[in-house]
């Protein structure tokens, strides 16, 4: 299973169950990155998307506390060991987690890979990523050369769990 998120300097993802700031090249290495996989998101992620709707041509697995919850084109699960075997119906390296703070928090110890783009920039944020650089067992493996959008610098870099 595979992580996808963008963070600030402190490592900020959100605020008000917002993004912190939208990039359009950010949005387009999401997109390319997960068209035609899994994308796992807890439901205020699922409620902040554009008409509070699921991704296209993706399937969206929907973790929510609520029983009745629903969602037209997405898979509810209810805690993690019911999303867990949910997932077994797909290949491993297809699934992407995509928020927020708490699924991220619950499902980062299963992931192997972190697709992380980081913003040079410090948000006020209300939500927060673990700090991967501070975490021994991740290791940045790949990072791109500094992007920028008007004055914002941003790199992406991927993350790989130490076997």
């Amino acid at each position: 299973m595979k992580l996808i998120v963008a963070v600030d300097q402190n490592w900020g993802i959100g605020k008000n169950n917002d993004l912190l700031v939208s990039i359009p090249s950010d949005k387009k290495f999401f997109r390319q990155e997960t068209t035609g996989k899994v994308v796992v998101m807890g439901r205020k992620t699922l409620e902040s998307l554009p008409g509070g709707l699921p991704l296209k041509n993706r399937t969206n697995v929907v973790l929510t506390r609520n029983p009745g919850y629903h969602v037209k084109d997405a898979v509810i699960v209810h805690d993690v060991p019911e999303l867990l075997e949910e997932l077994k119906k797909y290949p491993e390296n297809e699934i992407y987690v995509a928020g927020g703070g708490s699924v991220y928090e619950a499902l980062l110890p299963y992931c192997s890979e972190a697709y992380v783009t980081k913003i040079d920039f410090a948000y006020e944020a209300d939500t927060y990523f673990p700090n991967l650089d501070q975490m021994p067992e991740w290791e940045m493996v790949e990072e791109s050369e500094e992007q920028t959008y008007f004055d914002l610098e941003f790199t992406f870099t991927r993350y790989e769990r130490k076997a």
